[in-house]
């Protein structure tokens, strides 16, 4: 049997060189980064290396790249960092209906502590309106977070657009971004869009789970959210995880390099288009939740009449794997809060299957998987 892997953004694949350099850090580089031996030198320069490669992506200062425990994490130290620290400006902070589960969770969390929240409503594909942003936007506004790329849609937010306009209505209010889907994907300046704060995780672009990093534009200070030994020039305690640092470095050598020609990966986004296409034509009453101009890489699909779960789990016995959306809350009953945002009939929610493709995927694959998706509604219709 044929093993489609398609849900990369939940997860990717690691490489074989990541695997590879991950095992050799564990076997040979295994000191303790803050040990003054070679043993902890050999480390540390790992470390350095691979935040000067993040940097370098990002055109960016290696200073102002901290590495945290993943996605989750430097989502909610960019949040809460700047809420408790500077809280003394005010306590009104921005974000949107759409955002991932670790925003949306700090979000509403920091609500119960007392923080004025406002959720930013989306249109049918998952679009905030930028007039409405601006008009919600106050003195005492500190914070305001969006999603670049949404994960379980693939809109794409017009985050140098916004970040102007941010400042033009507040210079004092900070701007954070949550690139975990988009870093590698598409176009991403941090710099040159005014962007303050900005997450990654390396387990989406074929590194390894456990492992992410935040930008902090440099003159921002956060407070710690985890404190202790000092790591990480105070705002991250904690001995560095080195293998899943090391394993950073052989996934961002991989990563193609995009400009304002070029925003994203054509081979991926033709991929994406064909299968649209063919799964449209095999099935004339699928319906398209993602928006045209959206991410390459995201799909999501619904089939009225079927159920989501079901065919996630009759395509794995074919070897094809997908998801129903949000890995973070994929076992959880809720429907999707994301498709609940974007008024989706309860119909299509409950018949949604998100497809996600890397450039690792084949047109071979795509028609292997439209095949046996087609097999599966069969069963319904």
């Amino acid at each position: 049997m044929q093993e489609v892997y398609l849900d990369n953004s939940a997860t990717t694949k690691p490489l074989t060189e990541v695997i590879d350099y991950v095992s050799k850090v564990l076997t040979n580089n295994y000191g303790n980064p803050s040990s003054l031996h070679n043993k902890g030198l050999a480390a540390e320069k790992i470390i350095k290396e691979a935040r000067n490669l993040i940097a370098a992506y990002l055109k960016t200062n290696p200073e102002e790249i901290y590495f945290t425990s993943g996605g989750t994490e430097a989502n909610n130290l960019a949040i809460r960092g700047v809420c408790y620290n500077y809280s003394n400006r005010g306590k009104h902070i921005i974000t949107t209906e759409v955002e991932h589960p670790s925003v949306k969770e700090t979000f509403l969390a920091l609500e119960e502590e007392g923080y004025e929240v406002t959720f930013l409503k989306a249109d049918q594909q998952g679009y905030i309106s930028i007039d409405k942003l601006v008009q919600t936007i106050r003195e005492d506004t500190i914070l305001v977070s969006i999603i670049h790329v949404n994960n379980e849609l693939g809109t794409i937010h017009s985050i140098s657009k916004i970040a102007e306009l941010i400042k033009k209505s507040n210079s004092k209010t900070f701007f954070h971004v949550d690139t975990v889907q988009s870093f590698g994907k598409v176009l991403l300046l941090p710099a040159d869009w005014g962007i303050d704060l900005l997450t990654i995780s390396a387990h989406k672009i074929h590194g390894p789970k456990g492992i992410g990093a935040l930008y902090v534009k440099k003159g921002i200070d956060l407070k710690a959210q985890i404190i202790g030994g000092g790591q990480e020039n105070g705002l991250r305690s904690g001995t560095e995880n080195v293998p899943g640092i090391a394993g950073f470095i052989p996934a961002l050598k991989k990563l193609p390099e995009y400009t304002v020609e070029k925003p994203y990966d054509l081979s991926v986004n033709k991929l994406k288009n064909y299968f649209i296409e063919k799964i449209t034509q095999k099935c004339p009453t699928a319906h398209i939740n993602s928006p045209q101009e959206g991410a390459p890489h995201i799909v999501s699909i619904s089939f009225p009449g079927a159920r989501g779960e079901v065919l996630v789990h009759g395509l794995e016995s074919e070897g094809v794997f997908v998801s129903t959306g949000s890995a973070c809350h994929s076992k959880s009953h809720e429907k999707s809060h994301v498709l609940r945002a974007i008024k989706l009939p309860p119909e299509k929610i409950d018949g949604t299957i998100r497809i996600s493709f890397s450039r690792y995927n084949t047109r071979q694959e795509i028609n292997y998987a439209i095949s046996k998706i087609s097999e599966q509604l069969k069963l319904y219709f």
